[in-house]
């Protein structure tokens, strides 16, 4: 540092001494007026300035951080996800979220105690069904055309309790019975619960184990809502067997499997 210093003051003076001889040699330098003039005290006093100028900026370039790049990633740099990669994870997502709003519905065995023909729709049947309350249910039934009113009475069925009540031609429905139709809607039957099964019990989708973690049932107004049936409802099918299925949870009681007699590869509405 002192030989670089020493290199740069020797350079200063030399300019300093040519400036000096050049302002000397002019024809009016005694004309000038005197803030013009040089002495040499001044220019040995401008040389040291501008050789610790100099000094200090050398300095301040030498004390900055060296910055290397580099071409590779970094070790621990994480590889992007592909898209069809985020596909499958989004699609398990929202299959496991569609699984827990499902088992959020209200969804129990019931027994028909009694059935009848509604008064003012040549459509819908009225039935009273238990499915373990202090009181049956009352509930309507678009299924006149579908299934005999006979095979009815006495029927073990599979209700969806938590909807709010509609009127339905002057009756107040107070849930609607889980039925398999198949895709042109021209043969329609309930699905039947499990032997064994008695009024009352849950009914929900996934593994046996999976009734230990089950949610309380949401309420009717939460289940409006959020339209947690419409987000599960085009979901439900019956599969080769007949077994009723959400995507691919069964649907079944802590008795066994919910399924259709006749209706395989159905839609479940």
């Amino acid at each position: 540092m002192a030989a670089t210093a020493a290199v740069i003051s020797g350079g200063l003076k030399v300019k300093a001494g040519l400036f000096a001889s050049q302002i000397s040699s002019l024809p009016l330098r005694g004309q000038l007026p005197r803030c013009f003039s040089f002495s040499s005290k001044t220019v040995a006093s401008v040389s040291r300035s501008l050789v610790v100028s100099a000094v200090n900026n050398h300095r301040r370039r030498s004390s900055w951080p060296r910055v290397t790049t580099f071409c590779t990633a970094a070790p621990d740099a994480v590889s992007p996800v592909s898209e069809p990669e985020k596909k499958v994870e989004s699609q398990e997502v929202v299959e496991e979220n569609v699984k827990e709003t499902a088992n959020l519905l209200d969804i129990r065995v019931g027994r028909i105690v009694k059935a009848w023909q509604h008064e003012e729709a040549d459509s819908l049947y009225v039935e009273e069904v238990d499915i373990g309350e202090a009181e049956p249910r009352i509930i309507c039934s678009g299924l006149v055309k579908y299934v005999p009113l006979d095979l009815l009475q006495g029927a073990s069925v599979v209700v969806l309790a938590n909807l709010k009540p509609r009127n339905m031609r002057g009756v107040k429905s107070c849930g609607m019975l889980l039925c398999a139709s198949d895709s042109s809607h021209e043969n329609v039957e309930p699905l039947v619960p499990p032997k064994g099964s008695v009024p009352g019990d849950r009914v929900w989708f996934g593994n046996e184990e999976d009734l230990e973690q089950l949610p309380e049932p949401s309420p009717p107004n939460k289940v409006q809502k959020k339209k947690m049936w419409e987000a599960v409802q085009p979901l439900l099918k019956t599969d080769e067997s007949g077994v009723s299925m959400l995507k691919e949870h069964l649907m079944r009681t802590s008795s066994g499997l919910v399924t259709s007699n006749t209706l395989k590869n159905a839609n479940i509405s």
